[in-house]
């Protein structure tokens, strides 16, 4: 899948002990990432880097807890209308399942209250959501002849793409939401709805989602490509390619 990131100016250096300073040209690296795009600047809306204490049981190695919503993006928000706004499921052989928005609305919901962790060394506590299973949906495009995978890419408007394997989405591991904190969710976070994948690091719960796709083996997303690591496992300091 070609990634379009005609957008993407900014230098964007992750705050990270294990950098050594070094900084790339978008180009694969265990340790840093250095983005050269065109049009509009890396977005960091929000984040005040204020530091809370916190229950070490809950703040995987390296984080820090913060009661912000940092606002994380590289390129400018997508302005998608509801009534033009739909999901897929797509298999591999061209078979797909589509919801609407009004369809996303009537299947049953649930509302988890999960803790989230930023590549970036920021965690927050308790965020609650509301949204539909992953489960749900790749069971209902199953039963509909969309032949499972081992692995799954999720992808948006924009242009974002990020790999997963089928594992880290069942289980009850995954939702799509569309609403935080009871309200609808902000564009800046990724509404009208994002993926949530709370047990890896959040990059990986992408926003602005429109779809699944279907894979038999692990190809890069959008941030693996520029050398983040292909899973992202947060207990793990799974930031980069080469971590373990």
């Amino acid at each position: 899948m070609t990634i379009h990131a005609r957008w993407m100016v900014a230098q964007i250096v992750l705050p990270d002990e294990k950098s050594d300073g070094r900084v790339l040209s978008g180009k694969l690296h265990p340790r840093g990432v250095n983005v050269t795009m065109a049009d509009e600047p890396f977005i960091a809306r929000g984040f005040h880097s204020r530091r809370q204490t916190a229950p070490a049981s809950r703040l995987p190695p390296g984080q820090y807890e913060t009661r912000d919503f940092p606002v994380l993006s590289a390129g400018p928000t997508p302005q998608t209308s509801l009534a033009e706004w739909d999901f897929r499921i797509e298999g591999l052989d061209g078979k797909s399942m589509r919801w609407s928005w009004t369809d996303i609305l009537a299947l049953p919901h649930e509302t988890p209250t999960v803790d989230i962790h930023c590549v970036t060394k920021w965690s927050k506590f308790d965020t609650k959501w509301e949204g539909v299973s992953v489960d749900l949906l790749l069971d209902a495009a199953r039963d509909a002849g969309v032949a499972e995978q081992p692995f799954i890419m999720a992808f948006s408007d924009g242009g974002y793409t990020t790999n997963l394997p089928r594992g880290d989405l069942t289980g009850g591991k995954a939702w799509i939401v569309f609403l935080y904190d009871d309200a609808l969710l902000a564009p800046e976070h990724g509404g009208p709805v994002r993926l949530l994948v709370p047990h890896l690091y959040f990059w990986k719960s992408a926003k602005w989602l429109r779809g699944l796709r279907m894979m038999e083996r692990d190809d890069p997303g959008f941030w693996e490509q520029l050398g983040y690591h292909d899973r992202g496992d947060p207990w793990r300091e799974q930031r980069y390619q080469g971590d373990p």
